[in-house]
């Protein structure tokens, strides 16, 4: 009777084994659902910053840039609600008043293209803080943290504008001077 009662129980201990490892995997395969939404989410979030990396001014929404071109992977640039919205009205620094499709106004460089230009006036490699520094100087109304500087160069580390080194623990850039 011992040898039934440890196989009934041998048996039981199985399908109790199966049972939770059944549930085990719903909940798994749920997860995995879950995950690949926030990584989906997450791409869409990486690519808007991507294209939008040049911004140093957060108060600038995207929908203000539009008489820029607007680079698209893929997708058809959307004539929704934005496109029908009015020319959003900015301050000068002067105190008065513009539109962004008004004729005549002048627009703030981009924070990558001051990066570059401050970049092309050394032939040794610069430290980021360095970039910000005479950045913070040389423009004064521009004031990105030093975690947008370090983003807009890697950005444009990964355009093929500028060339990242490291130093031990420090990272420097250096302008890529074409070939020829």
């Amino acid at each position: 009777m011992t040898n039934q009662s440890t196989a009934t129980r041998l048996v039981d201990q199985a399908t109790s084994d199966l049972e939770e490892n059944r549930r085990l995997q719903q909940e798994l395969t749920k997860r995995i659902a879950v995950l690949k939404q926030e990584e989906a989410l997450l791409t869409d979030i990486l690519a808007l910053a991507q294209k939008y990396e040049g911004f140093s001014d957060p108060s600038l929404l995207p929908e203000q840039q539009q008489d820029e071109p607007v680079v698209t992977k893929g997708r058809r640039a959307s004539t929704g609600a934005a496109a029908r919205r009015r020319a959003p009205v900015r301050t000068t620094p002067e105190g008065g008043t513009s539109t962004s499709g008004a004729k005549g106004t002048s627009r703030r460089p981009l924070l990558g293209d001051l990066l570059l230009e401050l970049l092309g006036t050394y032939d040794e490699p610069r430290l980021a803080k360095e970039l910000r520094d005479e950045l913070l100087t040389k423009h004064p109304d521009r004031n990105p943290t030093p975690q947008v500087v370090r983003n807009t160069l890697e950005g444009l580390v990964a355009k093929g504008r500028i060339q990242r080194h490291k130093q031990q623990r420090s990272v420097m850039y250096t302008v890529v001077h074409p070939a020829g």
